[in-house]
């Protein structure tokens, strides 16, 4: 059961072949297995997900049963959801109970999909390794001396070790693709305001947004039917209609325009990973598509608008946790001062202080022009070259990283991790969407593909990846750690 997709499971289930609490009882019975190992879980909700499957079973009984009724799946530890621990991978947060729940867990419950959890993530969405969590780091099932990759790194392991169909995770720099490509599973990063940030603990709320992990495009084109849409709750959700994105899958690619930024292929990257993102390339040009060079000039801006912008909306979103209403709070505080400074000190990781200290820097008085204002400036041209590129292509290609999954406490210093972003970045900063599909390996490490399209394309994004997963298979790829797995 473990092997197949969610479009497989969600067939076995209406057919009668399998029922959800057969089905979530043996993904739980995994996670208890492998997830000593993996760590890719803080919270495993099993008594809740077991009642949910019942509740499954007997709304498809009584004919009331949708697409995904009775699908199990796990939830990335930002997502509030009601009467659960969520802790946003922090110490601040290891004793908030969330009073609610997040629109994107509301709307996979309505949908009848079951909860087995939350899954491992570096502290506060901050880092590209899954090894900033308070809970400790996450391991990569292809290779258990390798990072995940993250923020979503438990989310994208947990999926690639067949612990669950598919997880929940967000994308605030690269949070889902980048971790996607390092485990081997699809992830979609969709276009800014297309799912509610409500009930997402912010990191960096201009670039957050949630997104689907899956095996395939094509589950990952259910689950954005289901989150996806307005929610008058979020000020940044877009109203505008929701296509079924399983609509157009199949749709053939003859005549697709195919732009390769000329930018994405130049120094820093491996050549395993470019030598692999060219033979998909050259799939895609036996499928119809056309290729040509493009150039995003102002990407080598990227990172640092990126490191000015989100540690200044970091540092503001996280001035809250404070130790006075809820999250840590230090023992016997001195006075207010005292409780504010060693409940933040206490309560936050490395990571989450240096964004911080960046952050309040480039906000301060005599900075926040010089910093964040002329950010912004280049963020605006950022997102102007991937409208100048989309006039002449209909979507872009590239590696979702520099490198395939690197070791374990490989990244000594901040500047060398925050470069494992360079590809990713920049779509955030534009809040176009994107989407990272396996595409081969390197060294027994799985290498991703990223497709890139214009803000609301994500119909096209899925069918352009569906169909390079019709005519490959690197998707049913699956770690052997997963088959190790009674």
């Amino acid at each position: 059961m473990h092997d197949k997709t969610v479009t497989q499971l969600a067939a076995a289930l209406k057919s009668g072949e399998l029922s959800s609490r057969e089905l979530t009882s043996h993904f739980l019975q995994r996670i208890e297995k492998a997830d000593g190992t993996l760590n890719s879980f803080i919270t495993v909700t099993a008594e809740q997900a077991l009642n949910q499957a019942e509740a499954a079973d007997n709304a498809r009984a009584a004919g009331k049963a949708g697409k995904l009724t009775g699908i199990p799946f796990a939830l990335k530890d930002i997502f509030c959801t009601q009467g659960i621990k969520t802790s946003c991978g922090s110490k601040m947060l290891d004793n908030f109970i969330a009073p609610y729940s997040a629109t994107v867990v509301e709307k996979l419950n309505a949908a009848g999909t079951i909860s087995l959890g939350k899954t491992n993530m570096d502290e506060f969405a901050m880092g590209s390794s899954n090894e900033s969590s308070y809970f400790g780091a996450v391991k990569n099932p292809w290779d258990l001396t390798a990072v995940p990759g993250g923020s979503s790194g438990g989310s994208a392991a947990a999926v690639a070790a067949g612990l669950v169909p598919a997880a929940m995770g967000t994308d605030t720099g690269g949070s889902i693709r980048q971790p996607a490509a390092f485990c081997g599973i699809t992830g979609l990063k969709p276009t800014y305001g297309r799912v509610s940030r409500y009930g997402i603990i912010a990191y960096a709320s201009s670039l957050d947004q949630a997104g689907p992990m899956a095996k395939s495009a094509e589950d990952c084109a259910h689950l954005l039917n289901v989150i996806a849409g307005h929610d008058v709750r979020d000020s940044t959700s877009v109203s505008r209609g929701v296509p079924d994105y399983t609509e157009t899958l199949n749709a053939p690619l003859s005549g697709l325009k195919i732009g390769l930024p000329k930018e994405y292929f130049g120094d820093g990257l491996d050549a395993d990973v470019e030598k692999a993102v060219l033979e998909a390339v050259k799939v895609y040009e036996s499928l119809g598509a056309t290729v040509r060079e493009v150039s995003l000039p102002h990407t080598h801006y990227a990172i640092p608008a990126y490191y000015v912008i989100a540690p200044a909306e970091a540092s503001s979103n996280l001035s809250r946790y404070d130790g006075v209403r809820f999250g840590h709070r230090c023992d016997a505080p001195a006075d207010l001062i005292d409780l504010y400074t060693r409940s933040r000190a206490e309560g936050f990781g490395d990571e989450v202080k240096r964004r911080i200290l960046i952050g309040t820097h480039t906000l301060s008085e005599g900075f926040f022009d010089a910093y964040y204002t002329k950010a912004q400036k280049v963020r605006r041209l950022i997102r102007q070259d991937f409208l100048d590129a989309f006039e002449d292509v209909d979507v872009l290609m590239g590696p979702a990283s520099p490198t395939p999954a690197f070791d374990l406490g490989a990244k000594k210093d901040p500047v060398s991790m925050y470069l494992q972003d360079i590809y990713t970045i920049a779509v955030n900063l534009a809040g176009i969407p994107g989407i990272s599909v396996p595409a081969g390996f390197s060294n027994g490490r799985p290498v991703g593909l990223q497709i890139l399209g214009t803000h609301f394309a994500e119909a096209q994004l899925l069918n352009v990846a569906h169909q390079f997963q019709q005519a490959t298979d690197w998707h049913l790829q699956r770690p052997a750690f997963a088959e190790e797995i009674a």
